[in-house]
């Protein structure tokens, strides 16, 4: 079961690897407004990354949720492992689909994310009711 953990984990980094890209545009990065200075930013890849890493934020409360539900309603192991895998790789493609501007493979992969978060979450609403 401790990849599903790993995978919470590496979920839980992903907004951070997205913000660095927003970060990294070769222009003298601002600490003192943060926000302000990414909003300023000429650079439709940064602004991209940056919705992308508010995107992760999002998606990973409900993530982190359903694995942990499915854990405690003891949904079969290797079902959460290969849920919360398919959810990881889904996330990750998500950012670079962001980034890279192909929003309809970037949507195709979101409804996959949101899809393994549902299977999660009815996996363990089943195996408590049943």
């Amino acid at each position: 079961m401790s990849i599903a953990y790993w995978c919470i984990l590496i979920t839980a980094a992903l907004p951070y690897v997205w913000v660095s890209i927003a970060k990294a545009n070769g222009k003298r990065y601002n600490n003192r407004d943060p926000r302000g200075w990414l909003a300023r930013q000429d650079d439709p890849r940064s602004h991209r990354a940056n919705a992308a890493q508010l995107n992760a934020f999002e998606a990973f409360p409900a993530f982190a949720a359903s694995v942990l539900m499915a854990q405690f309603a003891q949904v079969d192991g290797q079902r959460i492992i290969w849920l919360a895998m398919a959810f990881v790789v889904f996330r990750v493609l998500h950012g670079v689909f962001y980034i890279a501007d192909k929003h309809l493979l970037r949507s195709l992969v979101w409804f996959g994310g949101l899809a393994s978060v549902i299977a999660l979450m009815l996996s363990a609403a089943m195996k408590v009711a049943g």
